[in-house]
């Protein structure tokens, strides 16, 4: 079947509505993740409604052509990359909140709702959704939900994983399932759910979503711990712990983070201390935990404050942005990995010797609270072999982390640049099961291939 026979479908509502157009097929051609190849899909196709979507799949199924999946392609692992001869399939107009039941604390929404969006409408209930990745103001649920996206809240309140209660999914055939439940609790039958949550596109088209919300704090503190280095601010996360206090936000950024910070946003982080320490404690003991938390933090020697309301929202919009936009005249590539809280110090130790060794800079920030580091290496450029420098920093930062325990991806996803390492993390056998559950759901292999899972 041809493009043209796409576009003339009959279906219900609007429609889809398919661009050829060179601009647009360059537009999403990427999402915001490193390009291995640069490939610009055959045609995007926007869908309004699940019949919709059903619909590109049936013609995608008898075509064979390969579909990739998109939300608002805020995603920094190249799940969203365009492949040869594939269309672009995207949810962002499918945006609406269809349900919000404030007593039973769920909402029901369509992919392509902003995570923000959803989160105003929660508020107007005393709820609230909880997932809150640095995008969150731009990014999709369905987006945030097919990633298994974290955020600054994940140490109290978990991933993406953990809210999502119900999916409704169309398969690679056009067939449309709905897996899980509306209640919080339930065990029936394999947990498909949580299969499709983080599956990036390879299993089927995530259309409908049903999220658990929660309360939205009656009040939050907010402190700002400013150490003399790196290490011993790592070690302050630890000491937090050891009090059984459970923040909200655990966030960490070093000395050259907080330098960046200044340069673009005329803050003035850097000269209170070589690295920071924000943490934020919520509900009815905010005010007593972040006691606890002010006292840990300042034996250990952090210059502690707490801040005011208007001057913590400034520091946490600050840690969103804290990785940055590309800046002119660096090259540098960053990570997302995560390591037992108990090896975070050793990991950060390794981190700076890494960058000393390989004659490359660092800049680190991390979701500290459950170890999931950003680490960026970056050069000048020009600098002749500084690229080499760099990826060869970047596999040991990778080596480094599993041999530590932790994984190659806390929240961003395998996509296209993570492939590659995959098969250090987890082995052939468990990597093969991976590739014949893809075959299942995907037999003639046309949903979002050569992501997720090496050989798919």
């Amino acid at each position: 079947m041809s493009l043209d026979a796409l576009q003339n479908l009959p279906l219900a509502g609007p429609g889809l509505h398919v661009d050829t157009s060179p601009e647009i097929r360059a537009m999403y051609a990427t999402d915001q993740g490193p390009v291995l190849e640069y490939i610009e899909p055959l045609a995007v196709v926007w869908a309004t409604s699940v019949r919709d979507v059903q619909a590109v799949m049936r013609w995608a199924t008898e075509s064979g052509t390969p579909v990739v999946t998109r939300g608002a392609g805020t995603g920094v692992s190249g799940g969203a990359h365009a492949t040869p001869g594939c269309i672009v399939l995207s949810l962002e107009r499918m945006n609406r909140i269809l349900e919000l039941n404030a007593e039973d604390e769920t909402a029901v929404v369509e992919p392509g709702v902003i995570n923000a969006d959803l989160s105003t409408a929660a508020a107007g209930h005393g709820l609230m959704y909880a997932p809150d990745p640095a995008s969150y103001r731009i990014s999709t649920i369905g987006g945030n939900v097919a990633t298994n996206a974290g955020g600054l809240r994940c140490a109290k309140y978990g991933v993406t994983r953990d809210a999502v209660l119900r999916l409704d999914v169309v398969l690679a055939d056009g067939t449309l399932i709905s897996t899980g439940h509306r209640t919080f609790k339930g065990v029936a039958g394999y947990d498909l759910t949580g299969l499709f949550t983080g599956s990036e596109g390879t299993l089927g088209v995530i259309v409908g979503i049903t999220v658990r919300l929660r309360y939205m704090p009656v009040q939050s503190c907010t402190i700002a711990a400013f150490f003399p280095d790196f290490p011993t601010a790592a070690a302050g996360v630890l000491a937090i712990g050891a009090q059984r206090v459970q923040p909200a936000i655990l966030e960490l950024l070093d000395g050259a983070t907080l330098l960046a910070l200044d340069e673009v946003h005329g803050s003035s982080l850097r000269h209170r201390g070589d690295a920071l320490l924000l943490v934020q404690t919520d509900g009815f003991g905010a005010d007593a935990e972040a006691q606890v938390v002010r006292s840990v933090l300042t034996e250990l020697g952090g210059s502690v404050t707490m801040e005011g309301s208007e001057e913590a929202e400034h520091l946490v919009e600050l840690r969103r942005h804290s990785r940055g936009d590309p800046v002119t005249g660096r090259v540098r590539v960053g990570e997302d990995v995560a390591v037992p809280r108990s090896s975070l110090v050793r990991y950060v130790a390794e981190l700076e010797r890494m960058a000393a060794d390989h004659r490359v800079n660092l800049k680190v920030v991390a979701h500290a609270g459950d170890g999931n580091l950003h680490p960026t290496f970056w050069v000048q450029d020009g600098d002749t072999d500084g690229r080499q420098r760099l990826d060869a920093a970047l596999d040991e930062s990778i080596r480094v982390a599993l041999a530590l325990g932790g994984t190659i991806t806390g929240e961003h996803g395998i996509g296209q640049f993570k492939l590659r390492w995959l098969p250090e993390e987890q082995a052939a056998e468990l990597l093969e099961l991976q590739r014949r559950v893809k075959t299942l759901f995907d037999p003639a292999g046309i949903l979002n291939p050569g992501k997720a899972v090496p050989g798919v």
